[in-house]
């Protein structure tokens, strides 16, 4: 493996470790800051605003990176991350920790940047190999965040930042001496009104078949938050869970859900077929999501987590389902659709289930879990409602 290879996928562990790192930790960080007793809101504004960071950035980045270069625009987003984990290190205030959290998801959006970069220096026949490795780096990262932050948080509670800086620094410093551009920069000027994240949005409103679809991906999406949201809150809550135990399950939780991915998609289209395979989706995770709103004990949690990750199933599978809407002279465009759809679930669901939160925490903490399969329910209408024998489906690629 070239050393070019190495920094690009090193630096997508350490994105997704950034991502995880700060979920065990982040309840007790803000109530360090803020003195209060119930942070749930808190901790859905931060979650948003790094989504929305990365929602509003993902395309500039990578169109700067068109414009000026692959290399300038990594080195630099590497550089921020490590200043970011700093700030947060050292954060007296809850302003400091909201800067510090926009600074984060604008530093992830370099993931669009990684893969460009990635594309450039792969040929084709390579490519599905080192795209496979790049999400495979990323599971990794998001395993080992939430541990290496409940770990390290419960001797320290800003000692993961600090280690998340050093190791960023690290990896700037080797990307600055062996990371070659990747492209001949274009020096055009950016159309920053062709980057407006809402403008795919547009296509699919204008298109009423494509709107069941869309809403399925939103919906599994903003589902898909309420981990990341109240996890560690309700683990602290209902089992006392300390940094390590909220860190072991969350990483538990990433094997779980990585596998399931890697290795249970492709039988269940063959068994059940796209639309089944969606369903048993929704259903494994409406049915842990019930186990999990009454458990009293942990080993519940770590027992129903394959049915939980059962749930993974689902995306892929709808993934699959959906390139068959437009015909392929529109798949990059519906592809975009469905990006700021799921990028749109990840700024709403933490406000959305944050707030529930706060609200139910004194009286019934696990009440999150039903609101997530209430949520859920909403889906199953809209997978029936799919119709691919419909004229109107097999033209919107000629019509659009």
């Amino acid at each position: 493996m070239n050393r070019p290879l190495i920094v690009i996928f090193v630096a997508i562990c350490l994105d997704a470790i950034g991502i995880g790192l700060i979920f065990p930790i982040l309840p007790r960080l803000i109530e360090e800051v803020t003195h209060a007793s119930n942070v749930a809101a808190y901790i859905g504004i931060l979650s948003a605003l790094y989504a929305a960071m990365q929602f509003i950035f993902a395309p500039v980045l990578g169109a700067l990176s068109d414009r000026v270069g692959r290399r300038p625009v990594l080195l630099t987003s590497l550089a921020g991350a490590a200043i970011n984990y700093v700030l947060m290190a050292f954060a007296p205030s809850l302003w400091l920790l909201v800067i510090g959290r926009a600074i984060a998801g604008l530093t992830s959006a370099n993931i669009s940047v990684a893969t460009a970069y990635l594309t450039d220096i792969s040929p084709e026949e390579m490519r599905a190999k080192r795209f496979g490795v790049f999400n495979a780096m990323f599971g990794i990262g998001f395993i080992l965040g939430p541990v290496l932050g409940g770990v390290l948080g419960d001797y320290w509670l800003r000692l993961p930042f600090i280690i998340a800086a050093l190791l960023n620094a690290g990896n700037l410093l080797l990307a600055f001496f062996v990371l070659p551009e990747s492209r001949v920069p274009s020096g055009e000027k950016i159309d920053f009104v062709s980057l407006n994240p809402l403008r795919p949005l547009r296509w699919a409103f204008s298109m009423k078949a494509l709107m069941p679809v869309v809403g399925l991906f939103f919906v599994l999406s903003a589902t898909g938050e309420v981990y990341g949201t109240c996890w560690a809150l309700w683990g602290r809550d209902v089992f006392g869970w300390n940094g390590l135990w909220i860190g072991l399950s969350l990483g538990a939780f990433g094997v779980c859900q990585t596998l399931s991915q890697a290795f249970l998609p492709g039988p269940a289209v063959k068994l059940l077929g796209e639309r089944g395979a969606v369903l048993t989706g929704i259903v494994g995770a409406c049915a842990a999501l019930m186990v999990m709103s009454f458990a009293d004990e942990g080993w519940i949690v770590f027992a129903i987590m394959p049915v939980v990750a059962l749930a993974g199933i689902g995306t892929p599978a709808l993934q699959s389902l959906a390139t068959r809407l437009v015909d392929e002279s529109r798949q990059g465009q519906f592809q975009g659709v469905l990006a700021s759809a799921m990028s749109l679930a990840s700024i709403v669901g933490p406000l959305v289930f944050s707030s529930f939160y706060f609200v139910v925490r004194s009286q019934w903490p696990g009440a999150i879990w039903l609101s997530a399969v209430v949520v859920n329910a909403v889906a199953v209408p809209l997978v029936f409602s799919l119709r691919f024998q419909s004229p109107a489906y097999k033209s919107l690629g000629k019509t659009a």
